[in-house]
């Protein structure tokens, strides 16, 4: 979490780094006093040590919170994802297994990519076979994960307990999934794909996946899913899937697969790693919360609801009577463009239109901006509220319950104190 002083400790890492180091050890590695240590909050690191801290933790990620190290997966807090395009070193990282020695050394040699399955030929592609035979596109898609908000929940769902940071919206540069599944030729059998990475399963046991989904043919024939090589203009970093990875965008992270090796057609809906079961997966019928849900009641997430965050300023900011505060953020959908934005700084009784821009492409997520003043001094709350393209906003309150806390995509708030 990003305070005015630092980088907040919240994790094992950054605990064991501070007890370590001691006050003395931080005068000297920052070569001079702090004048109001203080005031420096138990369990925060200044801001000079934070990426040291961060690097020990998640290599080439700075000020990321993580919520586990094995395997790895870290959100960003929001404030830090106000960049109209993410950084790679700010985009969040979701990992079921352990990341393959290759991503590190960033050495595609002998890499291939096997297309098989229901196709008429089965195609080995190396990555200049992909770069070579087929058109290069580029778009800034977001990525979220199906359980980002899952820490929303009551009773608490099981899994990585995401607040609003396991999302992103990067440059990506590939070729589209379709023109390389009709190089293959589909068979008419075809009915979904599915795909494999080279990431291990956490058991090391090699005659296991880590995980292994896939999508519907129609989403795999999307002209904006891609297999991606590319982001924010490098090679993809270990995190992300080097030397290549599947974006399904508008879908849960999940559909899109890092680190990969082979991309199955199947001529039923695939059954791989995650993809039974409760795994992404939601009841198909509204359910009380803390009810159990049999499997044949549950289906697949595909589209993503329409969310917004508000990445300026942060929560407690504290501003005066008579000016204006202003405010910004992103907003995105999985069905497409986001139509309106609005805030509140009543509780919701009355909204005020947002400025919101057109975003980039197709699946890209949209800046929007607006300004508030409050009447009296106190204490306030500003809720962020997107509208889709169809009219459907976010909700004020965490959206129906399930037992693996997806979905959630109630409006954020944000505390404000007028004086």
């Amino acid at each position: 979490m990003k305070t005015q002083h630092g980088v907040l400790a919240t994790d094992s890492g950054r605990r064991e780094f501070l007890k370590a180091t001691g006050l003395a050890s931080l005068v000297g590695a920052l070569g001079g006093p702090i004048p109001f240590a203080g005031n420096l909050p138990r369990g925060v690191l200044p801001e000079a040590l934070a990426q040291a801290a961060d690097a020990g933790l998640l290599k080439g990620k700075r000020g990321l919170r993580v919520l586990g190290d094995r395997p790895e997966n870290a959100e960003t807090p929001v404030t830090l994802l106000d960049d109209e395009i993410t950084p790679n070193d700010r985009h969040f990282v979701r990992n079921n297994g352990i990341m393959p020695e290759r991503a590190w050394r960033q050495d595609a040699a002998g890499w291939t990519l096997t297309i098989d399955g229901e196709v008429k030929q089965t195609l080995a592609l190396s990555l200049a076979d992909l770069k070579n035979r087929f058109e290069p596109v580029s778009a800034a898609l977001v990525i979220e994960c199906g359980g980002n908000g899952r820490a929303g929940f009551n009773p608490p769902a099981k899994g990585n307990q995401w607040t609003l940071g396991a999302v992103g919206c990067s440059q990506y540069r590939g070729v589209r999934l379709r023109d390389v599944l009709l190089a293959a030729g589909l068979k008419d059998s075809a009915v979904y794909i599915g795909y494999y990475g080279e990431d291990l399963h956490l058991s090391r046991d090699p005659s296991k996946e880590a995980i292994s989904r896939g999508v519907p043919i129609a989403k795999a024939m999307d002209e904006h899913t891609l297999l991606a090589w590319e982001m924010n203009g490098e090679p993809l970093p270990a995190y992300h899937g080097f030397p290549l990875r599947l974006i399904c965008p508008g879908w849960p992270g999940s559909t899109g697969g890092k680190w990969l090796k082979r991309i199955t057609v199947r001529d039923r809906v695939h059954d791989g790693a995650k993809m039974t079961g409760g795994s992404y997966r939601v009841p198909r019928y509204p359910v009380a919360p803390g009810t159990s849900v049999p499997d044949e009641d549950m289906e697949i997430i595909e589209e993503m609801p329409v969310k917004s965050i508000i990445t300026r300023p942060g929560t407690g900011i504290e501003t005066s009577i008579g000016s204006v505060l202003p405010l910004r953020g992103h907003a995105w959908s999985g069905h497409g463009d986001v139509r309106a934005m609005h805030v509140s700084n009543d509780f919701g009784a009355t909204w005020v239109a947002a400025e919101l821009s057109a975003p980039k492409n197709k699946y890209a997520w949209q800046r929007w901006t607006a300004g508030l003043r409050f009447p009296k001094k106190g204490y306030y709350e500003v809720w962020a509220r997107a509208t889709d393209a169809r009219g459907v906003m976010q909700p004020m309150l965490v959206p129906g319950w399930n037992p693996k806390g997806y979905l959630n995509n109630a409006m954020q708030r944000i505390a404000v104190k007028v004086v």
